[in-house]
């Protein structure tokens, strides 16, 4: 990429895409497409078509979705494969239309199968039988590979997928019904350390910023802050043993434009040399559910004890990614974990 060349980011406004905003910002790019769900909804053909015809955009970072955590996808199968599906078709077939130089579309690792080989590599995908809490979204997410994969081949586009492992970070959303493993734990273990402290008024606060809280959720907080309660706990969903990977928004966009800026022999060897457009984007490392609980209790404050509810679907048993091939072509991730989920809960604080 150059600085002068007409960069579009679908989802800017998200928890990657902004992070791709922060970042190409931060390098001087200014020549960017950005429009609200208003302005352009990405569900409607003729509009991001007529968009792309008159914008014209030299790059595309595909980071538009719908997103959710176990909770969510187990909820809203319909909505998670129909509407990622409809975005994605809409905005690769119109970014080939409109001559675009290269698209970068982000995935999920969830894309593997449930009992993938550890660490999963790109070529695991389509092995064997997916997760079936969060199958829809998967497909979805499948469906935008494969749909790349077809341009490149029938229309000699170069459009690259990168399927990043549990991302968290700033603009994270922290709704207690719909929010991905890290932003849930950093809301439940705040509101429970505004319970253990009697101060409602933020819980009130806290409510009308980030979303409701469940009945059962609110229950449990006024149990903790009774003196005489002997189950003063807050409680997660299933046993805390699955493994997962995690990786800060930041990092992520580092790697985004790290890749989408590689020479263009480069970026084209990655597209002949595998036999799919597909990059893992990962930290490497993975921990337990259980051990990540604790990390985010301790960053912010909670010290009571946590109950894990076994009647709740721990989803796959482990997720780490295989990130040799980025490492190969330079990009290493920055923030460790701490670092990360300080910087995460300090992004929650200010939305106060």
């Amino acid at each position: 990429m150059n600085k002068n060349d007409k960069i579009y980011i679908a989802g800017h406004t998200g928890l990657v895409g902004s992070a791709i905003l922060r970042r190409i910002r931060s390098d001087g790019y200014d020549n960017i497409l950005l429009r609200t769900h208003q302005s352009l909804d990405l569900e409607r053909q003729s509009e991001v078509e007529n968009f792309f015809e008159e914008e014209k955009p030299d790059h595309v970072f595909l980071a538009a979705a719908k997103v959710g955590g176990i909770h969510a996808n187990n909820t809203y199968p319909a909505e998670f494969i129909y509407t990622n599906i409809i975005i994605e078709a809409n905005i690769i077939h119109s970014a080939y239309k409109a001559g675009v130089r290269r698209l970068l579309f982000l995935g999920s690792s969830c894309i593997y199968p449930k009992f993938a080989p550890q660490p999963m590599k790109e070529e695991h995908l389509l092995t064997g039988q997916l997760e079936p809490t969060n199958e829809p979204y998967a497909i979805a997410k499948i469906a935008g590979i494969k749909l790349c994969q077809a341009y490149n081949r029938q229309y000699g586009s170069t459009f690259l997928s990168v399927m990043p492992t549990n991302i968290y970070g700033p603009e994270d959303n922290y709704d207690l019904e719909n929010s991905h493993v890290i932003p849930a734990m950093i809301r439940k273990f705040h509101l429970a350390k505004l319970a253990v402290q009697g101060d409602w008024d933020l819980i009130k606060k806290d409510e009308s910023l980030f979303g409701s809280i469940p009945k059962d959720i609110m229950d449990n907080l006024r149990d903790l802050n009774k003196t005489e309660c002997k189950e003063k706990c807050v409680r997660l969903w299933g046993t805390g043993l699955p493994r997962r990977e995690l990786l800060y928004a930041d990092d992520l966009a580092d790697a985004c434009v790290f890749i989408m800026s590689l020479e263009e022999t480069q970026f084209k060897a990655i597209l002949e040399t595998n036999k799919l457009p597909l990059i893992n984007i990962g930290c490497g490392e993975d921990h337990t559910i259980k051990e990540m609980a604790e990390k985010v209790a301790g960053i912010v404050g909670y010290t009571g004890r946590i109950d894990w509810d076994h009647e709740r679907p721990d989803g796959t048993p482990r997720k780490l990614l295989d990130i040799n091939r980025v490492k190969e072509l330079g990009w290493h991730p920055q923030i460790s974990l701490e670092e990360g989920i300080e910087l995460a809960y300090q992004n929650y604080l200010e939305k106060y």
